[in-house]
């Protein structure tokens, strides 16, 4: 389970240590930060898949998603007696992304390339450190994978460096780039956690929406990001799953309703819906967008193949607030299975999730631009230290 998540220069997130238990919701004004907190995770996860680049290239580049305010706020900035200013940079240009757990931590820094480099991509982000440590907390003893610019080292079984003498490319993760179960099985551990990472926050409930029409149906134990192949994720539940479980999370937002998957001779799935007082069942293509998205998070959380982390961004969208707590329910028995992150505004779902055992809430406001967390000087906040350069 993670334990912290840490993340500097990204958006709003000029420097955030967020504290991380087995169910987590991040809420906040609009504006507050939310939802640079979930892209960041997003990065995170992408730099197992070897697109990190590709997706900060999609948020408009590096310079784009850097923290816009100053590098320091002086004391008189801060008590109002000067206006905020930017002052001659000293620190050189850096979005920084980390997660540390009860055994392992991870850390990347990026950057841009040096000035003096003749290159067509003089804003193409490089990386700069990345590093893997044993515990909590990044120390020295502790690093067991160490990436500084293009070299790489490893630790031994004697606690000895070990250098590879093959160059990662300054675009490249060295996440992608090297594996090797005899020199860094911590590489591949901490990388395979990550991987099994979830993600929900686009399901499509409009007319055209694919969840809606009839799908080709094969074994589908995790549900498609868009939600695409929906009918044939909750067969699979009710096969491989647990059937039960699902009656029940139908019945606890539409009491007395059914929900059944049809399928046709050529082999394609079709959700459909009796509801309490109605004399034919309703096909997906009828069903309103609130009751469509609903069974669309019923199939993400009843997964049969649960992932380490699940993370929600405003699973609310298009809910009826009559709903919240059942979906808060639903949420709270996935967290059983997997640690669970929502990022939501709705009063209700958040309420909710607060009287679940285990669960903790981030606020998040800003202050002179920067997120931070409300009451931060009142948590316990869990130490973490950045790799140099």
């Amino acid at each position: 389970m993670l334990r912290t998540l840490a993340i500097a220069g990204y958006r709003s997130l000029r420097e955030l240590i967020v504290p991380l238990g087995q169910l987590n919701v991040i809420t906040g004004a609009n504006g507050s930060g939310k939802s640079s907190v979930y892209r960041s995770l997003r990065l995170l996860a992408e730099t197992a898949r070897g697109g990190v680049i590709t997706s900060l290239a999609r948020e408009g580049g590096l310079q784009s998603t850097l923290w816009a305010g100053p590098e320091r706020f002086s004391r008189a900035m801060l008590a109002g007696e000067l206006p905020v200013e930017g002052t001659r940079r000293k620190d050189p240009v850096s979005l920084r992304l980390g997660f540390s757990g009860d055994e392992f931590g991870y850390a990347i820094d990026l950057g841009l390339p040096p000035l003096d480099r003749a290159t067509r991509f003089p804003l193409d982000p490089t990386i700069k450190r990345e590093c893997i440590w044993s515990g909590p907390v990044l120390r020295p003893s502790a690093l067991l994978v160490d990436r500084h610019g293009a070299a790489l080292r490893t630790r031994d079984e004697q606690g000895e460096w070990q250098t590879i003498p093959q160059p990662v490319a300054s675009f490249d993760s060295m996440m992608t780039e090297f594996s090797d179960p005899r020199t860094a099985p911590e590489m591949i551990t901490v990388r395979e956690q990550i991987r099994s990472w979830r993600f929900y926050d686009h399901f499509r409930t409009d007319a055209d929406a694919a969840a809606r029409l009839p799908q080709i149906g094969t074994h589908t134990p995790v549900l498609s990001n868009d939600g695409a192949d929906l009918a044939a994720a909750l067969q699979t539940i009710r096969e491989i799953g647990d059937p039960v479980a699902l009656d029940a999370a139908i019945d606890d937002a539409f009491p007395g309703s059914r929900l059944d998957v049809a399928s046709s001779e050529d082999g394609r799935f079709e959700v459909s819906m009796q509801q309490h007082g109605l004399l034919r069942p309703l096909k997906g293509a009828e069903l309103s967008d609130g009751t469509l998205r609903y069974l669309l998070l019923v199939a993400a959380l009843l997964t049969p193949r649960p992932p380490a982390l699940l993370v929600l961004n405003e699973p609310e969208t298009s809910l009826h607030p009559d709903l919240l707590p059942a979906l808060a329910r639903l949420i709270a028995r996935a967290s059983a299975h997997s640690q669970v992150l929502v990022v939501s505004h709705a009063a209700r779902l958040i309420a909710a999730l607060e009287r679940e055992d285990g669960s903790q809430s981030i606020v998040l406001e800003k202050h002179f631009g920067a997120t931070r967390i409300t009451d931060a000087d009142d948590r316990d906040l869990p130490p973490w230290k950045w790799p140099t350069r």
